[in-house]
């Protein structure tokens, strides 16, 4: 039973993400914003908002192992995972010059966490800073692509536009509201048994936070990343993963630590949070060697998440 209503809990997640995407997208395109606001904003938070409420809830509860887990564990699932099942779907091929600016933004994130894992808290001003750092970025990166638009404007754009045809007000609202209560009532059900499952196996909630809550708060993104791939639009795949693990750092930690300090483990600083590095390594001949992800490069990220999970329970 426990498992059956964790399951439910990752399904209620994936559902009320889905849902709250196109309730807020629908509803922001009913009022005029543009898409390339929508693709910048609207869509990376209702994509994260998963790993949010989960986190919140989880450092709020005194589970802190869960909330950077699931952080940490998003963001590792993101590239190796995410974008491996993409190039397996069709191969990906994108302009490094499409994503310097958020990659960089991503690296400096990274940066960020490596030094607050270290340090052992996120304090509160800690997470005043990242969320700040994380709008003032958002609000330079439009105001630049409304004076002048390149690559990136143009890429978010696209991310706006594969949600699709929008519903009117009335469903779009509904959409929303329906997408909170999923997700609230999904990550209580998540959080109560995945600690469960997390004593049963005799393994620590950080490990569980790291694997299943990660990967079931990381099913918005897959989906959307799938679909992309499968319409060709790989940019809106890689776009859409650099994005949101930008905003799982700063976006995610931030609001949740200016709510409540977080304690990180010292595990994280020895191990999980260099496998995130890692993983985003993978990245950079994309960027700098114009590298084409095919099937192959696919499979070698999917093998390297699949091992990494099995280190996790192994070790």
């Amino acid at each position: 039973m426990t498992y059956a209503l964790a399951m439910l809990g990752l399904a209620l997640l994936f559902g009320g993400g889905e849902l709250l995407v196109r309730g807020a997208v629908a509803l922001a395109r009913r009022l005029g914003i543009s898409p390339l606001l929508i693709g910048m904003t609207v869509v990376g938070f209702c994509t994260s908002a998963p790993e949010l409420i989960v986190s919140l809830q989880a450092d709020l509860r005194g589970q802190p192992g869960l909330a950077v887990g699931n952080v940490v564990g998003s963001n590792v699932a993101n590239v190796l995972l995410i974008l491996g099942v993409g190039a397996l779907v069709r191969p990906i091929i994108i302009e490094p010059r499409e994503l310097y600016r958020d990659t960089g933004v991503m690296a400096a994130s990274y940066v960020v966490l490596a030094v607050l894992a270290l340090s052992g808290t996120i304090m509160r001003w800690h997470g005043a800073v990242m969320a700040l750092a994380l709008v003032a970025f958002v609000a330079y990166s439009y105001r630049a692509e409304r004076r002048r638009p390149s690559p990136p404007g143009v890429l978010h754009e696209h991310e706006a536009a594969e949600i699709g045809t929008s519903p009117g007000v009335g469903r779009g609202l509904g959409y929303l509201l329906a997408g909170v209560a999923s997700l609230i009532v999904g990550s209580q059900l998540l959080i109560d048994n995945a600690t469960v499952i997390a004593t049963s196996l005799g393994v620590s909630e950080a490990v569980i936070g790291l694997t299943l809550v990660a990967l079931g708060t990381s099913l918005p993104e897959l989906a959307t990343s799938v679909v992309a791939a499968f319409r060709g639009h790989a940019d809106v795949a890689v776009g859409n993963v650099v994005g949101s693990n930008t905003f799982n750092i700063l976006g995610i930690l931030g609001v949740t630590a200016v709510i409540t300090p977080i304690p990180i483990e010292a595990r994280f600083a020895a191990v999980d949070v260099w496998v995130m590095i890692a993983a985003a390594a993978t990245l950079l001949p994309m960027l700098f060697a114009r590298v084409r992800m095919g099937r192959a490069y696919g499979a070698t990220l999917v093998a390297l998440y699949v091992a990494y999970t099995v280190f996790l329970y192994v070790a």
